[in-house]
């Protein structure tokens, strides 16, 4: 590999060492920091040892069984080689990593109740007016456990549970969380699932009964303030037979001048007949390695839908998968990424058809200036027993100036002749008449490149709510105005 794609350390030169911070600069919109006094939160020490397990075990007062289960994953963790599928990641040292950073104000169910710094900080990204104006509940987590918690009350009447995955699993959902908890992504699963089976804290876990139907969504938001820490939190969803949820989740952190680590993990169970739209802006800070795992299962008649904005972090290794297990049912992916300078993002989607007649539909918009690197990476497979299947992927890339790169790194596997498949992919660049018309109508050029890069990310502003459309809309301006 060529010196220029390699991953390099987070440059910790001492002229930037002071007290691990960057200067905020062009994002001091995320880049805000709240001081972490050591009496207001406690740490475990860097590292990953048996002892940190079971510290960061005793902490959430775990049942036996989840102790013996990150035991597990932490022998599993060891045995496993890093993944060589993406982008290299040899910033990334474990050993300074400090993986359990825990607010010692708990839960609270009123802001008034959140400590002030802390509130102070969800003020700023607009989580309580959105609360307010737009959802149907929120939980808001701080490095790594929640600090707020609440659900409507006619969301509530339906039967519908939103809470916390810690209380969740220690009420009377919890032989349902030991059922569903990392059945989708085992922790053998890659090196980076094991590792979340190990250190994994926080998240949401959300159960919707059958015929329920949640109109307003769910949001849960995630806030990593902490230096060289790793947040890991867990989401699982299960939405029972013929309910529809609309679930939210949305994350930043501010800029350090060490690697920070997400490896979060989704999992999501879509019922018989039932529906799921999960919704995700991303926008990590650039020191962030995002090693996130996300998966889906349908049942017969069940429709995940995926709608992901991937912003910022250095190195990303991100492909939700959908499962289409039951006869009949249906997937779709719409994503857009933007690698700007010190980036290499490494992105896309995975579709498995296991039932007759399954359906599914990828499409995909990657964006990339000042030299970063985007790949796209998907996987459709068709199995020798989903006869009559369909899928569709379509994914464009568009370079900004000759200094970055995209890649479209596409796999196909179809097992039976009775399937329909095609592929779509474009590269380009934004057209210098198009800039120039926009120009000669009284536009800068900066605005009018940024303009068309937002058309071009219009597949998925357009399925957001208006709220995200319009945050989502400001990053890539952000990101078109700076690296």
């Amino acid at each position: 590999m060529s010196e220029k794609y390699k991953d390099k350390p987070i440059d910790i030169s001492e002229d930037k060492k002071k007290d691990g911070l960057i200067s905020p600069g062009e994002r001091e919109f995320y880049d805000f920091r709240e001081e972490e006094r050591d009496e207001d939160f406690y740490h475990v020490d860097e590292g990953l040892t048996e002892e940190v397990i079971r510290q960061i075990s005793r902490e959430k007062e775990d049942p036996e069984w989840m102790l013996e289960f990150r035991l597990n994953a932490l022998k599993v963790y060891k045995s496993l080689e890093i993944p060589d599928w993406g982008p290299p990641i040899d910033g990334l040292d474990m050993d300074h990593i400090v993986t359990y950073v825990k607010p010692k104000s708990g839960m609270k169910t009123s802001w008034e109740d959140v400590p002030e710094e802390i509130r102070t900080a969800f003020e700023k990204l607009g989580i309580p007016q959105a609360e307010r104006a737009a959802l149907a509940g929120v939980g808001a987590q701080y490095d790594s456990e929640l600090v707020y918690h609440n659900v409507r009350k006619d969301v509530e009447a339906q039967g519908v549970v939103y809470t916390d995955l810690e209380s969740a699993l220690k009420g009377e959902y919890a032989e349902m969380i030991r059922e569903h908890f990392m059945k989708l992504v085992p922790v053998n699963d890659h090196k980076f699932a094991a590792l979340h089976g190990a250190v994994w804290s926080g998240g949401s876990f959300v159960y919707a009964p059958p015929g329920s139907k949640v109109e307003i969504p769910l949001q849960s938001y995630f806030r990593l303030n902490a230096p060289g820490a790793g947040q890991f939190e867990h989401t699982l969803i299960i939405v029972d037979e013929g309910a529809d949820v609309h679930f939210i989740e949305g994350c930043s952190a501010p800029k350090y001048n060490v690697a920070n680590l997400h490896a979060g993990c989704v999992e999501l169970f879509v019922g018989k007949n039932a529906h799921l739209r999960y919704s995700t802006i991303e926008n990590w800070s650039k020191n962030m390695y995002n090693l996130n795992t996300k998966r889906a299962i349908c049942e017969e008649g069940g429709t995940i839908e995926w709608i992901s904005g991937s912003f910022g972090s250095h190195v990303s290794y991100l492909y939700p998968t959908s499962v289409l297990k039951g006869d009949g049912s249906h997937a779709e992916f719409t994503g857009v990424t933007f690698a700007g300078q010190g980036q290499n993002l490494d992105t896309g989607a995975k579709m498995i058809h296991l039932g007759k007649n399954t359906t599914s539909f990828i499409d995909t918009r990657s964006i990339c200036k000042s030299g970063g690197i985007s790949t796209y990476r998907s996987l459709v497979e068709i199995r020798k027993n989903a006869k009559g299947s369909k899928a569709s992927i379509n994914c464009g890339s568009l370079m900004l100036d000759s200094e970055s790169r995209s890649d479209t790194v596409p796999a196909m596997d179809i097992r039976t002749d009775q399937a329909d498949v095609g592929h779509e992919a474009k590269i380009g660049r934004i057209s210098d008449e198009a800039v120039f018309y926009l120009m000669s109508r009284g536009i800068s050029e900066t605005e009018a490149r940024a303009m068309i890069v937002s058309g071009f990310a219009n597949p998925v502003s357009k399925e957001l709510p208006l709220e995200y459309a319009a945050e989502m809309n400001n990053l890539i301006k952000m990101e078109m105005e700076t690296g």
